[in-house]
């Protein structure tokens, strides 16, 4: 029973990881609701709201209580620099297929290198270095031989990548304290009613529309409201998932399957999409995943 319990948690965060990316580029591209702010507004409204539920009704974790005002900035701040990096990746998936999209998110240990180096002083060994040059070679190679690139979707997509590198480097030293370490589930509970608070007053001025906009879909068709409301919750169980999946194996498990969601993201997207893929492409883009793996490894050893 536990066995089955556990491959139906690696089930369960497979689909919430796969099905939020490939639903948020149905809604966004093949759908034509090119709102992606205010699709964000909605992950995290669901956010904020299946957090309390889980966190203060369920008990799925303890309840954590926010100390200080200068904690209080500090997720804050995380919060603000998290809700960049969902909506970045939003947009840039309005623009770029999901294979693409997965080749330049699996370059997220580089920027997270990059960034412990320069504001931690962290070095890493050579070894762990030297992994970086296939991450980032496979990516140069797989932009080249993409047939659907698109130069904003690009940057909106390096902009996601590097936002939430640079999330995990700064929870890591502004919540470093034992005082004011927060648990995953936790912190996105607190996390997400800020990022509502940034995005409401940009979504009405950048996308004022928005609203009249999704009425009418709504009206035209019953089964538009069933994907909006199913996505945003399935943007919460992600990170739910994330957290059942950790706890019933390891992080080490978890960061082996996110090694291999990515292609199978991409595999799944090009059979469900139908978008044109190079041989120079895929080629670039299995050269950037052995070169996570090599990371992964690298540091690994290196503890």
């Amino acid at each position: 029973m536990s066995r089955f319990f556990t491959v139906g948690l690696i089930t369960a965060w497979y689909s919430s990881n796969i099905g939020v990316i490939l639903l948020n580029k149905y809604l966004l591209s093949n759908y034509g609701f090119r709102y992606p702010i205010f699709l964000t507004l909605c992950h995290m409204m669901a956010c904020s709201l299946f957090g309390y539920i889980s966190i203060c009704w369920l008990k799925i974790v303890p309840l954590q209580t926010i100390k200080s005002k200068v904690q209080l900035l500090k997720i804050s701040g995380l919060g603000i620099i998290f809700c960049l990096s969902v909506v970045t990746g939003n947009v840039s998936l309005k623009y770029l297929p999901v294979s693409f999209n997965q080749a330049i998110g699996a370059t997220t240990p580089f920027f997270t290198a990059v960034f412990a180096y320069f504001i931690t002083f962290k070095k890493e060994g050579w070894l762990t270095y030297l992994t970086l040059v296939p991450v980032v070679t496979g990516v140069v190679i797989a932009s080249g031989g993409e047939p659907s690139f698109h130069l904003f979707g690009f940057i909106m997509c390096i902009g996601a990548t590097a936002a939430r590198a640079l999330k995990s480097v700064l929870q890591g030293i502004l919540l470093s304290s034992e005082g004011e370490k927060l648990h995953s589930m936790n912190l996105l509970m607190y996390m997400a009613p800020v990022a509502v608070a940034f995005l409401l007053p940009i979504v009405i001025i950048t996308e004022r529309d928005v609203i009249g906009i999704t009425i009418a879909l709504a009206r035209d068709d019953k089964k538009f409201i069933l994907y909006l409301t199913f996505n945003s919750a399935l943007a919460y169980f992600v990170n739910l998932a994330n957290f059942l999946v950790t706890k019933h194996t390891s992080a080490l498990t978890l960061q082996v399957l996110g090694n291999a969601k990515g292609a199978v993201a991409v595999v799944i997207s090009i059979l469900l999409f139908r978008n044109p893929v190079s041989i120079t492409g895929m080629f670039g883009y299995s050269i950037t995943v052995m070169g996570v793996i090599l990371y992964s490894e690298a540091k690994k050893r290196s503890k």
